[in-house]
């Protein structure tokens, strides 16, 4: 939504990953908002704090809303939950529409179908997403080994 905490932690654990995998040059994940409005905000620092406590390299993340171009240029369009999802819908330029999809769509395995929305709750939230985050990665990756984009 604000683009501070879950897509912003998505794009941290999947590139890494993908680097770990050998992809990282194949790859290209970039993160941005449905509501994420007010400028460019940084990452949240609750989710700094759980990315760097595994590992995870932080970059220089900053919100950004999303905008027409993302749905031309990329070949998908996740949303962390359906909410978000929905509103993907509503933007996407109808030629587009077939790239959306639900974030953990790529986490068959996962107990959860959304990643939920932690900002208004404590650390403990911010490590759910991550290992949300970790398995829609890993699957996403999968995904990718097995067809590849043209």
């Amino acid at each position: 939504m604000g683009n501070v905490c879950r897509s912003p932690m998505a794009q941290a654990v999947t590139l890494h990953l993908a680097e770990v995998a050998g992809l990282g040059h194949a790859l290209q994940v970039h993160s941005a908002g449905t509501h994420a409005v007010g400028g460019s905000q940084p990452l949240d620092p609750r989710a700094k704090a759980v990315l760097s406590g595994r590992g995870y390299p932080i970059g220089r993340s900053r919100s950004r809303q999303i905008t027409e171009k993302d749905f031309q240029q990329h070949d998908l369009v996740l949303g962390m939950d359906q909410e978000n999802l929905n509103e993907l819908r509503r933007i996407c330029p109808g030629d587009h529409i077939h790239k959306l999809r639900l974030f953990l769509e790529y986490a068959p395995g996962a107990a959860a179908r959304e990643v939920p929305d932690p900002y208004y709750g404590n650390l403990a939230g911010f490590e759910r997403v991550l290992e949300l985050c970790e398995a829609g990665a890993r699957g996403l990756i999968d995904q990718y080994r097995q067809t590849p984009p043209r």
